[in-house]
């Protein structure tokens, strides 16, 4: 099940379009504002998916979600390097946001409930951390090949590349092994009862109510990653040198995923050091408080894994996928508060400011996960 969970994890974000479909959607033509309204319908389907989605794993097997959704994804880069339009591009992020939806909760449970068939629930941090930092690391790797394959074969070359690599992890996600777990009743009392059983477990147990906030404040980090060119440069580093500065935060990140299910009861101090780093960095106005940022977004990135962990603790299989889906829906609307907070705040603050004050809800979560020692 490791490789398995490890390549489905690498494959998914080996995507060679990722830093150029932009400039495609700007080659054939779209505005700024529409590139905009892509965007945003991107994160609105994704959004409006999240629930069902985790729903639907609960009231069928997981293992066929999590595989359709690079497929999905496959399709939405399929669409757009053969008929590049802006309606071919609206319909592409469709399927790409209810892809991502689709596997979302789906893929933590069933990673999850497969790992307490074994008796193996200790190794979830360490397992879905890795594959995290596998993904970061195949992000980077998908910008190393983007060039080459445009001088290649131009935007068909890096679709097809793109499109190969979602085919590669679903085949990955197939080899996932499922353990059999209880249905009840066909049809929509299914439905109804992994939907009140995810809201009973809520309204009782205030603590994974807290756990559930606490990852969704984590998410600031998550959301900020976009702005990082900002911040470098506004530290005073010359535009040559931004992208390794940008290169030098992914790799506090990978390093903070690599090393989760370590240290965890030490999750509190260690989250409330790394924010005071990051703060610290984003305001020195030197290129080398980018190493600052990089250990906050690192301790960031392993807490939110411990926190997940906590997460799946306190609920049953027949809920999982649900209650994560929620998890996610509830950092997805977090996500877009920091971007319209960014960009209101930058009327009247520079990167280096806006990081430190957005920043401030993960140091909260430290501080209660200090106090309640997760």
């Amino acid at each position: 099940m490791t490789w398995g969970v490890y390549a489905y994890a690498f494959f998914q974000d080996l995507i060679p379009l990722y830093p150029v479909y932009a400039l495609l959607f700007a080659d054939t033509g779209a505005t700024d504002g529409q590139i905009s309204a892509l965007f945003a319908l991107w994160t609105l389907v994704a959004f409006t998916f999240e629930v069902p989605s985790g729903l639907l794993a609960d009231r069928w097997a997981r293992r066929p979600l999590v595989a359709a959704a690079p497929l999905l994804a496959g399709a939405a880069f399929a669409l757009w390097t053969l008929f590049p339009s802006f309606p071919v591009f609206a319909a592409g992020f469709v399927l790409w946001g209810a892809g991502g939806a689709l596997g979302s909760g789906a893929f933590q449970a069933l990673v999850y409930d497969t790992l307490a068939a074994a008796g193996r629930t200790s190794d979830y941090p360490r397992l879905i951390g890795r594959s995290r930092a596998l993904a970061t690391g195949a992000v980077l790797a998908s910008g190393l090949l983007t060039g080459p394959l445009l001088l290649i074969g131009g935007y068909a070359a890096v679709g097809a590349a793109s499109v190969a690599a979602c085919v590669l992890a679903a085949l990955a996600a197939g080899l996932l092994p499922e353990t059999p777990r209880h249905r009840p009743v066909a049809g929509e009392q299914r439905q109804r009862g992994a939907w009140s059983g995810a809201w009973t477990r809520l309204r009782h147990t205030p603590a994974l109510v807290g756990v559930m906030g606490a990852l969704a404040a984590l998410t600031v980090v998550d959301a900020l990653d976009e702005y990082l060119p900002l911040l470098a440069r506004a530290t005073g580093a010359a535009d040559w040198a931004v992208a390794p500065l940008v290169v030098l935060v992914s790799a506090g990140t990978a390093l903070g995923q690599w090393c989760a299910g370590r240290g965890t009861r030490w999750t509190g101090p260690i989250l409330c050091a790394g924010v005071l780093l990051l703060v610290a960095g984003a305001l020195s106005g030197h290129p080398a408080g980018m190493v600052g940022v990089a250990a906050g977004f690192g301790a960031g990135a392993w807490a939110a894994v411990a926190v997940e962990n906590r997460m799946h603790e306190q609920v049953s299989s027949r809920v999982r996928a649900t209650v994560a889906s929620l998890a996610e829906a509830g950092r997805s609307v977090v996500a877009l508060l920091v971007y319209a907070a960014y960009g209101t705040g930058a009327l009247w603050a520079g990167p280096g400011l806006l990081f430190a004050l957005l920043v401030v809800p993960c140091l909260a979560v430290g501080v209660w996960l200090s106090v309640w020692r997760l």
